[in-house]
């Protein structure tokens, strides 16, 4: 089989020919349809993070396919099911975490292409516990980004509480920030879409978003000071600045959600306590979504009431899709096709 390989930290990914993995016990051998390119994946790649994956692995977390072979005692899928492979590859299953419905925290968990093979080859091996069917309705080419963008934007909109009619600041409009607009407006809120690429907000306003303030030219915690400020900001660029940015937009009781992860020679966040202390300002780390989050996403997705912006590319350009990823040449997300 065709795979995009990393083969060392920092260096180009490798298109590889493979043997098609055999499925463990527990396990299913999913034949891929589509696979999204996440800024995680290049993060990856490049061993941007302070826990760096072990070469050589697959990347890929944004994984949709059929299911062509069940490994030993999987009775919860069929062969021929439509699945997806998202970023918790597995969990233990019955830690605190798992068990209170916050399996992302479980400290035993796995991750699709990181800790293990991913979806940026024409097969890969998951867990059967913890891919998520697809729904008819929904398209592979659309289920990808959800799988991750998705899930993990329509999170941070639950973590934040936000309630009907809250002003809501989408910090970094791309793959994550597309959909984080409209699950914002699914909610009830007053959308402030905050970018620097005038094409990024245009496509913030064709979603939905009330406002728009473009960081490269203006400032954007006074732009948004002058609305009123905001309740709730959602910070998924990754760059530090803009978290800081994000948190300068607050008003009184705001609530900053963590979301984007820039790689750690960016440097930390500036928080500044004295503000946060006396405007009662809470800050939040959002991490993914679970399986459930997931079939909900799916649900809504299918039900019409999101939309998802992507291009089309092969996973032999995988390498010119991650450069015009950094250099934001991409309307939202890009999305290999098998």
């Amino acid at each position: 089989m065709k795979a995009a390989v990393v083969t060392s930290l920092g260096s180009p990914l490798e298109i590889m020919e493979r043997d098609v993995p055999e499925p463990g016990p527990g396990q299913v051998l999913v034949h891929m349809e589509t696979s999204g390119l996440c800024h995680t994946d290049i993060h990856a790649a490049h061993g941007d993070w302070p826990v760096k994956p072990t070469p050589p692995f697959v990347p890929g977390h944004e994984g949709v396919g059929r299911v062509a072979k069940l490994g030993a005692g999987v009775t919860n899928r069929s062969v021929g099911d439509r699945v997806a492979i998202a970023w918790l590859g597995y969990a233990c299953g019955h830690c605190d975490h798992c068990i209170a419905g916050w399996e992302t925290l479980c400290e035993q968990q796995h991750n699709s292409g990181y800790s293990i093979d991913g979806s940026f080859a024409e097969y890969a091996v998951a867990d059967a516990t913890y891919v998520v069917p697809v729904p008819d309705a929904v398209s592979s080419f659309d289920a990808a980004p959800l799988t991750c963008a998705g899930v993990t934007t329509y999170k941070a909109i639950k973590v934040a509480r936000i309630k009907p009619s809250e002003r809501v600041v989408v910090s970094g409009i791309g793959g994550l920030g597309h959909l984080a607009v409209q699950y914002a407006r699914l909610v009830g809120a007053e959308v402030i879409a905050v970018d620097i690429l005038d094409e990024k907000l245009q496509l913030a306003q064709e979603l939905g978003a009330d406002h728009v303030v473009n960081a490269a030219t203006t400032d954007p915690a006074a732009a948004i000071a002058e609305l009123g400020g905001a309740d709730v900001a959602i910070a998924l660029a990754a760059d530090p600045r803009s978290f800081e940015q994000a948190f300068a937009s607050l008003r009184r009781g705001g609530r900053l959600v963590c979301v984007g992860l820039p790689p750690e020679s960016d440097g930390p966040m500036s928080l500044p306590i004295f503000q946060t202390v006396l405007f009662g300002i809470s800050v939040i780390g959002s991490i993914v979504g679970t399986r459930q989050d997931l079939a909900e996403v799916f649900r809504l997705h299918e039900l019409g009431r999101t939309r998802v912006v992507a291009e089309r590319r092969k996973i032999d350009e995988v390498n010119a899709a991650i450069d015009d990823v950094l250099a934001g040449r991409t309307s939202a997300r890009l999305v290999f096709e098998y």
